[in-house]
């Protein structure tokens, strides 16, 4: 062999080595490193402020921080759970959210600058829950609510419980209360509150501990088709000062959820922590947002879907006016972030391991051990 053949192989083979030490523990820094480099120098510093409410809707914020998604993205990211986050990024401190498609309309309309740049949930999983003694629904008018004041005007999940139950939609027939899905959960189990309508894990947690039950659940629209239960929000200011920072956000908000979808035993583990519920209670309200009601976090703008939400809440009362989606839904901050596509996401790396409808004890038994854990 030549010395410029022994060159070639030595260089080659340290090629190799290099590979092989980076695939064991510092690739993933490294690629932090160069998705970091790409930030523009003014935003390497910058700490982008993000809220969520404590729902199993939102869970992509605290598993887009604790699986280090934003800072292998060389994103800097402070985390607010249970904000009121439409009114803090309308006051210029919260730069994104996830926010109830009801009440970001409804900011939006009354000036509020904030803008979708991504779906998250296109609904399923807001229950009406009842205490124990409770056995036929009408025993409820006249007790204590959880529902928000004006709940015929503030929530279109009550009036379709309520038409279904067949309730009077109107706070007036009851003594309706405003207050946060977990305390709402610990008033009913100290006994201090009749009903309360609420989103996952705190209708889970009443049935796990048997504090008590659900009376009805509020999924797809009366039309039997989806409409749009919350999205992923940012504030104009940061998205026309920091656009490249705002595609970054929207990009790890599509690889949490794909993480919750591929990864469920371990986003259950997170879940629990940040929301201090059992694991068993976060494990089946993943399964119910990723396979028992269908897929319902995604990160696809779907238009018809956010058209028939708004044209429902019209026609109830819930919305004065309609948003111009035109310029409310901003889809380049999405399809610019270099995100995968939904739909293939979901056929190629979900549907052949999770079907639709997969039942709950074979799904855990299935996906603990995909991730090499014990049930």
């Amino acid at each position: 062999m030549t010395k410029i053949a022994r060159l070639f192989t030595c260089l080659a083979l340290a090629a190799i080595l290099l590979a092989v030490l980076s695939g064991c523990g510092g690739g993933e820094k490294q690629r932090a490193q160069e998705t970091a480099a790409g930030i523009p120098e003014k935003d390497r510093d910058y700490v982008v402020n993000l809220g969520y409410y404590n729902c199993d809707h939102m869970t992509a914020a605290c598993i887009a921080k604790d699986t280090g998604i934003f800072e292998e993205l060389g994103l800097k990211v402070n985390v607010t759970g249970n904000g009121k986050v439409p009114e803090a990024m309308a006051a210029g401190q919260m730069d994104a959210g996830y926010v109830g498609n009801s009440g970001s309309m409804r900011a939006y309309i009354k000036g509020s600058p904030i803008i979708v740049a991504a779906n998250n949930h296109v609904g399923g999983s807001y229950y009406l829950v009842a205490s124990n003694d409770i056995t036929d629904p009408q025993q409820l008018i006249g007790k204590q609510l959880a529902l928000g004041t004006n709940p015929e005007k503030t929530s279109i999940s009550w009036i379709t419980m309520a038409n279904e139950l067949g309730l009077p939609i109107e706070g007036k027939h009851y003594e309706v209360l405003n207050m946060s899905d977990k305390d709402e959960y610990f008033a009913l189990k100290a006994g201090k509150l009749t009903a309360y309508s609420t989103c996952d894990p705190w209708a889970s947690m009443a049935e796990y501990e048997k504090t008590g039950h659900v009376l009805a659940v509020a999924g797809k629209l009366p039309s039997g088709e989806w409409g749009i239960c919350c999205a992923f929000h940012l504030s104009k200011k940061f998205a026309s000062e920091h656009p490249e920072l705002a595609r970054l956000m929207v990009l790890a908000h599509t690889r949490a959820m794909q993480y919750i979808y591929t990864r469920p035993v371990h986003s259950a583990e997170i879940f629990a922590k940040n929301y201090n519920v059992p694991e068993e209670v976060a494990l089946m309200t993943i399964w119910k947002k990723t396979v028992a009601e269908g897929r319902t976090l995604t990160w696809k703008i779907d238009l018809n879907n956010w058209q028939r939400q708004i044209d429902l809440e019209l026609e109830a009362g819930t919305l004065d006016a309609a948003p111009n989606l035109d310029e409310f839904i901003q889809p380049q901050y999405l399809n610019e972030s270099g995100a995968d596509d939904f739909d293939t996401f979901i056929r190629e790396k979900v549907d052949p391991v999770f079907p639709v409808g997969m039942p709950y004890e074979e799904w855990k038994e299935k996906a603990f051990k995909l991730e090499g854990k014990t049930v």
